[in-house]
Order: structure tokens, then C-alpha cells, then sequence
């Protein structure tokens, strides 16, 4: 369904600035935005995929993967076609890339911000997700759906690539609670070659947000042979580590998707490497994803390293949180950071 993309701006020579994502689309009557779903029509840009779902589920809220928020509950979760990258190993590229494969055309399920909000409520979830595909370019049908869960009592989680402009960010802050952003690689060739954006807009999301007082986690897909490198791994965490070393970082397993078909599952002993960089240069939450280690996808806590959140089985199965007073170690007392309540 078409609905005004308001997060724009009508420019002198007639073109229109999208002014969600950081791809900077300024169209002429008729065009679409690299996204697919935002397209200039009788001089307005409109949001294509209003109000339409290509994706709904109650999940764990460990599956976006949010470890440090709201541990053990569900996430009403959904997301449109449409995306404003180009992954090549991206593992939505079925709703994702869908307009720009199937000469621009839209498909979903009707699913209004107000029923969203009420089969939320209706399956005992805490929260909203934006997600299985890129969230800012339905920003929109986001955006009020945010400001609705709300009002109801949900907190919302943007899970993102992180190319949010300042403009988009400043507007939803107020009703985005959480946001796990990609860091899909420490390289500008990366994700130029790879997905199709660049990686300074992202790191300046992540501080961004991360000023606006969002909480954030992080998640990188390591890739053999592509981001692997312990240079690279190192970088990122550094990175991480350098702004704010209580910030999540999860390291995910890839496997063979989309466009890299013959491209090797990650090894076991690769993630088993990248955390323990990220552990070495001070990140205090480092966890793995992808594969089973229940050990890596616990929770420690920082201050006498005890266990304090117990996680095993398929993602988000079997959660056993020991924390006390919402975020406390009941060892020492330790308040961990996060989203408990």
C-alpha cells in the first residue's frame, strides 16, 4: 500500500532527497530509490510497502540476536520487502531483493500499525522488531507502529545494516528502544564490493545512536576468506571497544546463501578465535552465534565473571536468566548493563 514517505525533502530542481537511509536517493518523477519501495509519484515520494508484511513471527528475543535486553522474552516480529543493500550473502535476500528482482513489484500481507501492536499484546511479547529486512526504508510504517507499541507498553528494536541518517535516528529515538547493527566489515572494499554501501555511515550510526542513549548491540558475519582476518576481527572489536566496551558484540556463523553459494561454512574455531580477540581487547559481552556453544553464549558477569545468564539448545530456547533485582549478579552484585525491564 502507498503512503507519503514524509522523511523527505522537495528539492529546488524538482528531484525529491529521501532523507531516511544514507544511500541519499534524490529522484525524479518515476524514479525508485535504490531500496526499491520508495518511488517519486505526482511529485510526492511515497512508501510502497505501507502497512504490507512479507515476514511475521513471535520469536525469541535472542534470534535478532538481543542478548543484554529483555533475556528470555518474545518479539512480535516483521519486516517488507525491500532493501536499501545488495548483500551477497545476505539470508532474506527472498523479501529483501524481491522489488529489484521482480521489476518493482510489491508483495505482503496487510498488517496496519494498530494490529501489529494488538497480535503483539495478543502473544504475550514485550517488544516489536523491525527486521528480516533493512528497517529504515519502511521507516514510516516503522515509525508509527513505534510510537503506537509505545503507547501500549512494548519497547521496538530496530535490527539493522545501520544506515540511518542522523534526520531518521533524532525522529524515531523517542519510541526506539534497542537496535542490533550489522558491522559487516572493517572495510570500505568490503562493503562496497559485497553489499553495496560503505562502511563510514555505518560506524557513525552506531556512535550516533549510541549518544542518543538507543541501546545497541552488534552483530558481524564472519565470512572465511572475506572479513575474517584476525586484523579485521581485531579492528572491529577495537572499534567497539573504544566507544563503549559494554556494548554487545555478537559473532555469527556464516553459511552458504544467495550469491555466495561456494563460499565455505565459517569454522567453529574462527568464532572461537573472534571472541577471544574481542575478549582480549575489553569488550565485556562477546557472544557467538550460528552454532551450538552454549559456553560462548552465555553471559558472564563482568565483574567476577560467574554465570549469570544461562543460554543452550536453538537460539533463544532455553534461557535461564539468574540475574536478581532485573540486572544484578547474584554473586557479587554487579549490575550488568542492558535492557531488563
Amino acid at each position: 500500500m502507498s503512503h507519503l514517505a514524509w522523511l523527505s525533502t522537495k528539492l529546488d530542481d524538482g528531484r525529491i532527497a529521501c532523507e531516511a537511509c544514507n544511500q541519499h536517493c534524490k529522484l525524479h518523477e518515476g524514479e525508485y530509490g535504490i531500496c526499491g519501495i520508495r518511488k517519486v509519484e505526482n511529485g510526492e515520494l511515497l512508501l510502497l510497502t505501507y502497512g504490507l508484511a512479507a515476514a511475521v513471527n513471535v520469536d525469541p528475543v535472542e534470534k535478532k540476536p538481543m542478548f543484554n535486553f529483555l533475556p528470555g522474552s518474545s518479539v512480535f516480529s516483521f519486516g517488507t520487502v525491500g532493501c536499501n543493500f545488495s548483500c551477497k550473502f545476505c539470508q532474506n535476500a527472498d523479501i529483501s531483493q524481491y522489488p529489484k528482482e521482480h521489476d518493482h513489484k510489491i508483495v505482503g500481507h496487510p498488517l496496519s500499525p494498530q494490529r501489529a501492536v494488538a497480535k503483539a499484546l495478543e502473544y504475550g511479547c514485550q517488544s516489536i522488531a523491525y527486521t528480516y529486512n533493512e528497517p529504515v526504508v519502511f521507516f514510516e510504517y516503522t515509525y508509527d507502529t513505534a510510537k503506537l507499541a509505545h503507547e501500549a507498553g512494548l519497547k521496538n528494536i530496530y535490527v539493522t545494516s545501520g544506515y540511518e541518517t542522523h534526520k531518521a535516528i533524532d525522529t524515531i529515538a523517542p519510541y526506539l528502544d534497542g537496535m542490533n547493527i550489522d558491522i559487516k566489515g572493517y572495510s570500505q572494499s568490503f562493503y562496497k564490493d559485497i553489499c553495496g554501501g560503505s562502511l563510514k555511515p555505518v560506524l557513525d550510526t552506531i556512535e550516533y545512536a549510541h549518544k542518543k542513549g538507543i541501546w545497541i548491540e552488534t552483530t558481524t558475519l564472519l565470512i572465511p576468506g572475506y572479513n575474517d582476518s584476525d586484523e579485521e576481527i581485531r579492528a572491529i572489536a577495537q572499534f567497539q571497544a573504544d566507544l563503549d566496551p559494554t556494548m554487545p558484540w555478537h559473532i555469527s556463523a556464516f553459511h552458504p546463501m544467495y550469491k555466495m553459494q561456494d563460499v565455505q561454512r565459517t569454522p567453529p574455531a574462527t568464532l572461537r578465535r573472534a571472541y577471544d580477540i574481542g575478549k582480549e581487547v575489553g569488550l565485556h559481552y562477546v557472544y557467538v552465534g550460528n552454532i551450538d556453544d552454549e559456553a560462548r553464549e552465555s553471559t558472564y558477569c563482568p565483574g567476577c565473571h560467574a554465570l549469570v545468564i544461562d543460554r543452550h539448545g536453538h537460539i533463544g530456547q532455553y534461557v535461564t536468566n539468574h540475574l536478581v533485582n532485573k540486572n544484578s549478579c547474584p554473586s557479587c552484585g554487579y549490575k550488568l548493563h542492558g535492557i531488563w525491564q
